[in-house]
């Protein structure tokens, strides 16, 4: 785990390495609480922003090379939409991450997508929650329900993404839909 965290370190900018630290502490804290394997949490959280730092051209790139399929929504969007699925195939390709369950949480933790592991679902809401995080709304609310009920956080956290995106005429993903749709159902 040691030299995973120091190659991030090495491999992503001070701000995004701070960040994933976040991220895999969180998940760790909330594995714990929900009797997920903390090691697979703090991989997770350090490996899901793997691809970030590509460029929009380098990231369709990627996704030839490892052959996901791209909607016209994330072709115009590669960055914010499409680091997920890259990040998945890159950090088996390049990090040697072979637990698939690491590697769903990595893909799916910028969308989410429906009947999520628990894993996945930690992963999804740390990176919305982490301690760096300071501008989204009912930061104080969703934290508090992460450690209470995780699929009502998950759901707070797609609303908000979803009122944001609208109110500033950004381009939604259908999957971020799909998601909510799905586990506002299951509540």
């Amino acid at each position: 785990m040691e030299d995973l965290r120091i190659t991030m370190r090495m491999n992503l900018g001070k701000e995004r390495y701070e960040h994933t630290l976040g991220v895999a502490y969180t998940a760790a804290c909330l594995a714990g609480l929900y009797g997920v394997d903390t090691t697979k949490a703090l991989r997770a959280g350090l490996l899901h922003d793997c691809a970030k730092c590509f460029d929009s051209e380098s990231i369709l790139y990627l996704c030839k090379k490892y052959g996901i399929s791209i909607s016209e929504v994330e072709r115009r969007n590669p960055t914010s939409l499409l680091h997920s699925k890259v990040g998945a195939k890159y950090a088996a390709d390049e990090y040697g991450e072979k637990d698939d369950e690491v590697l769903a949480a990595i893909e799916h933790h910028t969308t989410g997508r429906p009947d999520m592991s628990m894993l996945e679902k930690i992963i999804f809401v740390a990176d919305y929650m982490e301690p760096g995080r300071d501008k989204a709304s009912n930061l104080y609310e969703i934290r508090k329900l992460a450690f209470s009920d995780i699929d009502k956080a998950l759901v707070k956290i797609l609303q908000d993404t979803l009122e944001y995106l609208s109110s500033k005429n950004k381009e939604i993903d259908p999957a971020t839909k799909r998601t909510l749709e799905y586990y506002s159902g299951q509540q």
